[in-house]
């Protein structure tokens, strides 16, 4: 672990890290930005399945959202992950989504992690295949939601990735 990584400390975002986990989504230019509103109501209702990375002076510079999803209880399903670009290429997104994996883990008895991931955005899928292999897990892939179930104009589709089972 790097000095810059070791100053970083991973927790739960609070409702109070809503605005500034908007602000990273939207400055990613590779999300699919939510409303501000969105991301208040995920650090109040999901903060137990998400984290937030902070700074030396405690303000979020990287976050995932996640979900127990409810018909598979033992599957955190990853909304998103950003890292503010200041601080990219130092594998903060990685120890975020190990760190939330191994506390969601331990809490919801969780065996596999999903995400969607559009084709070409080679950063989240070298993210998560990196992620499988730091964790023993297969891979599997299908398309979850095609190119014309988006109702708001052209949209990638957004293939599922399938990670599991887990050696936490």
């Amino acid at each position: 672990m790097t000095a810059a990584q070791a100053d970083l400390q991973i927790d739960r975002p609070a409702v109070a890290d809503g605005a500034a986990l908007w602000r990273i989504a939207r400055d990613s230019k590779a999300l699919d930005l939510n409303s501000s509103y969105s991301y208040l109501l995920w650090c109040r209702d999901f903060a137990g399945t998400s984290a937030v990375a902070r700074d030396e002076r405690g303000e979020p510079v990287g976050f995932v959202t996640g979900y127990v999803r409810p018909e598979r209880p033992h599957t955190l399903l990853v909304w998103q992950v950003a890292v503010d670009g200041a601080y990219r290429g130092r594998g903060i997104a990685a120890r975020l989504l190990d760190g939330l994996v191994a506390r969601v883990g331990g809490e919801y008895g969780i065996t596999s992690v999903e995400t969607t991931i559009t084709p070409g955005n080679t950063a989240s899928e070298r993210l998560f295949g990196s992620f499988a292999e730091r964790h023993g897990a297969r891979v599997e892939r299908e398309v979850l939601f095609d190119t014309g179930l988006f109702p708001d104009g052209p949209h990638d589709p957004e293939v599922l990735y399938r990670i599991g089972p887990l050696s936490l």
